[in-house]
């Protein structure tokens, strides 16, 4: 019992994290389900959890793994339904109306630059510059050094910027 109301408390204080990540990292608004499958692991695995790291951290590096399972599931339905000949499925990346509405044009601006670059590069990017966890929280998650964290994301700002830079010139 004790354990679902540690994981009941990060609930109310990491959610919104959570969803945000998602949203950036997955392209579309329909992230409830993946922030409960978050929780859901994490309430299974909190015996792993063995508190040398931050929940926050820890509930990152959960999120990070259910995205790459997750596009890992898309990708595996789109090749199906490609070699059904059904072409009506739609890619994870692709904006949807709902998400252009919701959206200013700044920050679909910023979106479809940050969609547009390596996973890497994106899930860096989303840790560090948009959520703001520090060096040493990303590399935690991401597990990597330090100085990977440090050389990844100057590049992937750089990615970024050249990127900006591009759609700029396409308006």
């Amino acid at each position: 019992m004790e354990s679902k109301k540690v994981i009941s408390d990060w609930f109310y204080q990491y959610s919104n994290d959570i969803f945000h990540f998602f949203i950036y990292r997955m392209g579309t608004l329909d992230v409830e389900d993946l922030v409960q499958e978050v929780f859901i692991k994490a309430i299974k695995g909190i015996d792993s959890f063995k508190g040398t790291s931050s929940p926050k951290t820890w509930l990152y590096s959960i999120a990070r793994n259910v995205t790459v399972d997750e596009l890992r599931k898309k990708k595996r339905n789109k090749w199906k339904e490609f070699l059904s000949l059904n072409d009506k499925h739609e890619s994870a990346t692709k904006e949807t109306p709902e998400t252009i509405l919701q959206l200013n044009e700044e920050n679909k601006r910023l979106f479809q630059a940050i969609q547009s670059l390596h996973e890497t590069y994106r899930d860096i990017l989303i840790i560090r510059g948009i959520k703001g966890l520090t060096t040493e929280e990303a590399a935690e998650i991401l597990k990597w050094s330090k100085k990977k964290v440090h050389t990844t994301y100057h590049r992937a700002k750089i990615a970024l910027q050249k990127e900006l830079r591009e759609i700029d010139d396409e308006l």
